[in-house]
């Protein structure tokens, strides 16, 4: 193959992916002096990507078969714009060598690797075999091609339970279940492939022995079109909910100067076996004492960033120089090793509720500045809208220190300070999470978020007298706010009146909680809040993101959001949600029972797994949603009959639409 297609100068960059990655990817570009071409579905039309480009191009429906993972529709757009090179970001396309081919064939320059790189280590089974015969150490597995239920229990019974049912061409946890007893081998293997095919359009499947207690730690690797292969460290992603990432951290604090050489060099020794280009990530597990090769993805991580923090390198830049042809900038033994670096995920999730995705237009978004050793990567904005057919994640905030203690202290720091409104989002999760006592002592393993998640789920405390205060501030200061649009209006001053006080009563309430009263009184001498048999004087500064509340004479700063009737507070005993009962505001609410079998967000149908007229047990399971590229599987709210399905295997339905009605038994 002529290197001098496959490695060029270029000028325009289409970038095939959206969100966060493709702002990332647009920003580097962009300083680079590039010109950037964004692609776009119908429901990404006033998307932050899109706003961010030189030029956009629809690619078509909101579903990503018909846009994002559209081949024929990005080789148009690329040629449309005058686009000589493609950056297919992460997800999506990233590990597609048909499309990394098509590319090529459309003569535009894929930045990233080959199309035969791709397949010979995009194959879970296949880059297996490869590692083995390059002497990189394997967990023990099957790898084969015969793919029949008798194969893969014999190879499950071969290697010992617990065995990982893992899908070959997957990723990000998708197509992958843990096996513990060969009674549960058969359900898991359906259900894996199942989700495999949907995700990855490849159903075939690898049996691994599963390590217990294990931790995830993986190699940046990236190689250039003259032979020069490097690592740039590792990472340690061993926080992770159902093998999804959700915090990650550079250098790993698991290990010591020896074995990071050791893995370090593994890393290298298994992309030298497919002579590998661009960027990409060996991925091993740890027993705690040896690393095993999983597997390498081909493409850039979400988790770059932590890399770029401790290495001062910008691997999207290295990444499009690499594919103008040049020779990596520096050597091995000049990439120097700088303090540590941790990275959150941002999601549009709830915690609370089995972490179902949350969707809806964004009418807070307030991230703390990027200063202080904060980076945020983010991909929405204030007034976007997060739409059900996409991964959930809106941001990264990624914190540097000298030291690792610092590093978590400032991330967490950055998540109280952040409010985002409109939708839920596992913010209080993550900030949970980081100040957990066994992260702060690196006591973890790939299944620790899973054991605690009842203590990091844990509802937020009851607002106190400081937030039932605060909220009345927040109502106030909002209101002094508005009135400023009138010039010169006595009500900027709060608690203006030309003579005497009077008092007014305000009632807040916690969920569906008992409403809680307080009096202010206001006019002339100073404001006072009454609270039961309390009377507390009061004052209000403002600031920007919320306000200086003085209570008795001691100062605390509140940062608020007012949506609506909905309140959001941060004081310093934590974030609280409250409702203002407005005796005013013409209130109506919907209860939605919890025995309403229906869909929570827009989804497809994929399995029922119940037939009408069957007895269930509490929490049984009735039929298997595909949300935003993940399976919700809904179940019986009690116990009692089937009485109907009101939907079937491969039905799109909208959110709210009933799907099932359970009987109550009455027991």
């Amino acid at each position: 193959m002529d290197r001098t297609k496959l490695y060029r100068r270029f000028r325009t960059l289409l970038i095939a992916n959206r969100g966060e990655i493709a702002c990332r990817v647009i920003r580097t570009a962009r300083a680079m002096g590039l010109r950037t071409v964004a692609v776009y579905s119908e429901a990404d039309r006033d998307a932050m990507h899109v706003a961010l480009a030189d030029e956009a191009v629809l690619l078509g429906p909101a579903r990503a078969r018909d846009s994002y993972l559209n081949v024929e529709r990005l080789i148009e757009a690329a040629k449309k714009t005058g686009a000589e090179a493609v950056h297919p970001g992460y997800g999506f396309l990233s590990e597609n060598a048909e499309f990394a081919q098509a590319c090529f064939d459309a003569g535009l320059v894929f930045v990233g690797p080959t199309a035969e790189m791709m397949t010979a280590m995009g194959s879970k089974s296949g880059s297996k075999a490869l590692m083995e015969k390059a002497g990189v150490p394997l967990v023990p597995g099957y790898h084969g091609d015969a793919q029949d239920d008798a194969t893969l229990a014999k190879a499950a019974e071969k290697v010992g339970f617990p065995v990982l049912v893992k899908a070959s061409a997957g990723g990000g946890g998708r197509g992958m279940r843990i096996v513990r007893s060969a009674a549960e081998l058969g359900p898991a293997i359906v259900s894996a492939k199942r989700e495999a095919l949907a995700a990855f359009g490849d159903d075939r499947m690898l049996i691994e022995k599963y390590v217990d207690n294990p931790r995830h730690i993986e190699v940046q690797i990236i190689g250039d079109s003259q032979g020069n292969l490097l690592s740039l460290f590792e990472r340690e992603c061993t926080l992770q909910r159902r093998h999804q990432k959700v915090i990650e951290e550079a250098p790993s604090p698991t290990l010591n100067a020896a074995q990071r050489e050791t893995v370090c060099a593994a890393a290298r020794k298994a992309a030298a076996a497919v002579n590998y280009v661009g960027a990409g990530t060996i991925e091993f597990v740890s027993d705690g004492k040896d690393v095993f090769f999983i597997e390498m993805n081909t493409r850039l991580q979400v988790e770059h960033p932590v890399t770029e923090l401790i290495t001062g390198i910008d691997l999207v830049e290295w990444q499009l120089r690499v594919a103008f042809g040049e020779a990596l900038p520096l050597k091995q033994d000049e990439i120097k090793l700088n303090g540590h670096a941790v990275e959150a995920r941002v999601y549009a999730e709830n915690p609370t509720k089995n972490f179902m995705p949350s969707v809806g237009r964004i009418s807070t978004w307030r991230l703390p500045d990027e200063t202080g050793g904060l980076r945020i990567d983010a991909g929405y904005r204030e007034g976007d809208t997060v739409s059900p057919y996409y991964d959930a994640m809106l941001a990264k905030m990624i914190a540097w220190a000298p030291t690792r203690d610092v590093a978590i202290e400032r991330l967490n720091r950055g998540l109280e300070e952040s409010d985002v409104r409109g939708i839920v989002t596992n913010i209080p999760f993550l900030s949970a999470l980081m100040t957990h006592p066994k992260v702060r002592t690196n006591a973890i393993d790939t299944g620790f978020i899973e054991r605690e998640l009842a203590v990091l789920t844990t509802a937020a405390p009851a607002p106190g007298e400081l937030e039932l205060c605060a909220a009345i501030a927040a109502v106030v200061n909002g209101e002094r706010q508005a009135a400023r649009a009138e010039a010169g209006s006595p009500w900027q001053t709060f608690g203006w009146q030309p003579v005497g006080r009077r008092q007014r009563s305000f009632a807040f309430r916690v969920g569906h909680g008992p409403e809680q009263k307080i009096a202010l009184n206001y006019g002339s001498g100073p404001s006072t809040l009454v609270i039961g048999e309390r009377e507390l004087a009061f004052a209000i500064a403002p600031k920007d993101g919320g306000f200086d509340l003085t209570l008795d004479g001691v100062k605390s700063s509140v940062a608020a959001v007012i949506d609506g009737h909905e309140l959001y507070l941060r004081t310093r005993n934590g974030r609280f949600d409250l409702h203002w009962v407005d005796p005013f505001g013409g209130e109506s609410e919907e209860h939605v029972g919890e025995d309403k079998i229906a869909a929570p967000l827009p989804g497809t149908v994929v399995a029922v797994l119940a037939e009408e007229g069957a007895k269930l047990d509490k929490g049984a399971p009735i039929l298997t949603l595909e949300v935003m590229k993940m399976e919700q599987t809904l179940r019986a709210p009690y116990a009692g009959v089937l009485k109907s399905i009101k939907c079937k295997v491969g039905d799109i339905v909208q959110e709210g639409v009933e799907l099932a009605v359970v009987e109550p038994s009455g027991e």
